[in-house]
């Protein structure tokens, strides 16, 4: 195998991205429970997004179709995964960009709580609107915050699924 991730297998891109999504969202367990930072709503459907793009990642990668119409399917399956949690995660970082005058009022209802209270379509509809918890800012590297972070991961992965999908062979 070459040191150049774009001309890996299939297989091994897709492998490499379920590794990527487990480090990510193993890192994400360890922020809540090892530095104590409670996730907010926003938080925990950007880790949903990561697992179905973890889950689709490792199932192309095991499954490792010959056809280009076999990986393609595989390759828009993580692409729209990585979409949403993008958008989830761009909708994150818009509500941190706000003047403090302008976040919405903080909820202390968790989303298990949501879901099971309103239901899970007006739940998710009242968790995009954001609220205050999602708009604090409580870690940052190279002066970016997580949800700014884990938006360039959802556009790298999204785009390296499409490429490794339909990349000519």
């Amino acid at each position: 195998m070459t040191a150049n991730p774009f001309a890996w297998t299939f297989r091994s891109q897709f492998l490499t991205g379920f590794l990527l999504c487990a480090a990510l969202l193993a890192y994400a367990l360890y922020v809540q429970f090892g530095m104590l930072m409670l996730p907010c709503p926003l938080c925990i459907l950007q880790r949903l997004a990561f697992a179905a793009m973890g889950i689709v990642f490792l199932v192309g990668g095991l499954h490792s179709p010959k056809g280009r119409v076999g990986r393609g399917v595989y390759g828009l399956l993580a692409f729209v995964a990585a979409a949403a949690g993008a958008g989830v995660a761009g909708r994150h970082v818009w509500l941190q960009s706000l003047p403090a005058s302008e976040v919405p009022l903080c909820t202390s209802m968790g989303l298990d709580y949501m879901v099971e209270a309103m239901g899970p379509l007006k739940a998710l509809s009242s968790v995009l609107a954001g609220s205050g918890e999602c708009a604090k800012v409580d870690w940052t590297f190279l002066g970016l915050s997580m949800p700014a972070w884990t938006l360039a991961w959802f556009v790298g992965l999204g785009l390296g699924a499409l490429w490794a999908a339909w990349r000519r062979r």
